[in-house]
């Protein structure tokens, strides 16, 4: 299977007119990406409140992004979702993802959304699959973090 990135991402893409267009980061040598997106109010679910889902998407986006910035190509398997505090229309927000651990082509990652006190708002746990054939998805490559 082979992706192609034509810009028009919904959550990064520069090129969607509708898209969130939110900021990434990657800092390649731990693995990590950090990003940034102010909600406004088209995103609301309810009244001053930024829709779950978007909150969900926000947080696939920064595991998914992450491996693809690394030159690990994923795509997402499953991802689990805990909404712990509203998301604030107008208050921008800190993404945060990063790679637990992965064994052959399955990836275990995390990513959490913040406010900038740092209180977290929400928090995933995801499963990414490597592409490709085992050869270009490093299949025979296992690496499991503390």
């Amino acid at each position: 299977m082979e992706l192609i990135d034509e810009g028009m991402c919904f959550i990064c893409g520069k090129r969607n007119p509708i898209g969130l267009k939110a900021e990434f980061e990657i800092d390649r040598e731990n693995i990590r990406l950090t990003g940034y997106f102010t909600p406004r109010q088209e995103h609301e679910g309810y009244k001053g409140i930024m829709h779950g889902g978007l909150a969900s998407a926000l947080l696939d986006e920064a595991m998914v992004k992450l491996l693809w910035e690394v030159g690990i190509p994923a795509v997402s398997a499953s991802l689990s979702i805990r909404l712990r505090k509203p998301v604030k229309v107008g208050e921008q927000v800190i993404i945060k993802g990063w790679v637990e651990s992965y064994k052959g082509r399955i990836i275990n990652t995390s990513a959490e959304l913040r406010d900038t006190a740092g209180t977290v708002l929400a928090q995933a746990d995801g499963k990414c699959v490597r592409i490709g054939s085992k050869e270009e998805s490093g299949e025979t490559q296992d690496r499991q973090e503390d």
